[in-house]
């Protein structure tokens, strides 16, 4: 997914906000559901994220275009482990390791076929 970098994005210094990076993340996640037609939240079932790994490699700052690939890391029964790479032009400059918890009645729940076979393609 490409995304452009915004003023409202940067901090006083037009470099990106550092949580700011995990938001860009986040939307790739969603857009995933998007182009298949889904909602990455449905009423009361969703994920939640149970952990973060992030390296912070270089900065990106005000007018940049990133490209944030996603990857399937690993998949269980009520969770998932996706990877991502945020990419100006072909220069690598953050990555974060995500586990994922699929939630129904806010309550760890088996991810539904229809739901998990989207994360079969990454």
């Amino acid at each position: 997914m490409k995304l452009r970098i915004y003023y409202e994005d940067t901090d006083i210094g037009g470099v990106v906000y550092y949580a700011n990076y995990l938001k860009f993340c986040e939307r790739a996640r969603s857009n995933i559901f998007f182009e298949k037609g889904l909602s990455p939240h449905q009423e009361k079932e969703f994920f939640v994220v149970k952990k973060v790994e992030a390296d912070y490699i270089k900065s990106a700052t005000f007018g940049d275009i990133l490209e944030v690939t996603t990857k399937l890391v690993s998949k269980k029964n009520v969770s998932l482990e996706v990877y991502h790479e945020i990419f100006r032009e072909k220069e690598l400059i953050f990555t974060a390791k995500i586990k994922l918890a699929y939630l129904k009645n806010y309550k760890p729940s088996k991810i539904p076929k229809e739901i998990s076979e989207i994360f079969n393609i990454l």
